[in-house]
């Protein structure tokens, strides 16, 4: 067999380097996150707004379990409660097992579920309002929007939301009035319980606050 030259051996190096690195880069640019599409984020929200119009029209004749029956599935489709659950309970995420994130999930979900269908107790001539969206950092993006309850009431309800991992926007935290943030409220309350008695402790407390929202709703009506 003929020896290749230095000289070939040399490009062909040069050749598998190039094709390396070009094929790095690439990998690199599919990996970045993207924030959500302004269109579709903002159609996520105005479907979940839909839905609890709906609700709030029927509150009286729908009751608390019927309130939930149409908020759970709707706000489970909207909400990236994985993501939530992870960022809410911070570093201890990764001390967790498969079976304890699923189950930390499935509290905060639940109790995102009973929290709506406890709020959306009537109507009153209310509505929404989207008023347009602003890039976040970290490949979000934020659709702001408000209630009007009146001419002289409205309130601010501005969705932060990211691509989930089947590429569709899920809404990962809400400000209300511009400055409250429901993560970073969470964050703190978990935190504490966490820290107090680990994840039994966390697990107890959204059980009992799940109970609580159908206890006062149903109260309130009695």
């Amino acid at each position: 067999m003929g020896r290749r030259s230095p000289r070939r051996i040399s490009l062909i190096h040069l050749l598998a380097i190039a094709l390396g690195v070009a094929l790095a880069s690439i990998a690199a640019f599919a990996a970045e996150p993207v924030a959500p599409d302004p269109a579709q984020a903002t159609k996520i929200v105005e479907e979940l707004h839909a839905v609890m119009l709906g609700v709030m029209k029927d509150a009286k004749s729908l009751g608390y379990d019927g309130r939930l029956a149409k908020l759970q599935p709707a706000i489970a489709a909207r909400y990236d409660f994985p993501f939530i659950a992870e960022k809410s309970v911070g570093l201890a995420w990764k001390d967790f097992d498969d079976a304890q994130r699923k189950k930390l999930v499935d509290a905060i979900t639940r109790l995102a579920g009973a929290t709506y269908a406890a709020r959306m107790d009537g109507f009153s001539g209310e509505r929404f309002e989207t008023l347009g969206t602003q890039p976040a950092g970290q490949a979000t993006l934020v659709v702001r929007t408000q209630i009007v309850e009146s001419a002289a009431k409205k309130t601010s309800i501005d969705y932060r939301l990211r691509n989930g991992d089947d590429g569709q926007p899920r809404i990962v935290d809400v400000f209300y009035d511009g400055t409250v943030s429901e993560l970073a409220m969470r964050r703190s309350e978990y935190s504490a319980l966490l820290k107090k008695g680990g994840l039994p402790e966390l697990l107890d407390a959204l059980e009992k606050k799940i109970a609580e929202q159908k206890t006062a709703s149903t109260s309130t009506k009695s």
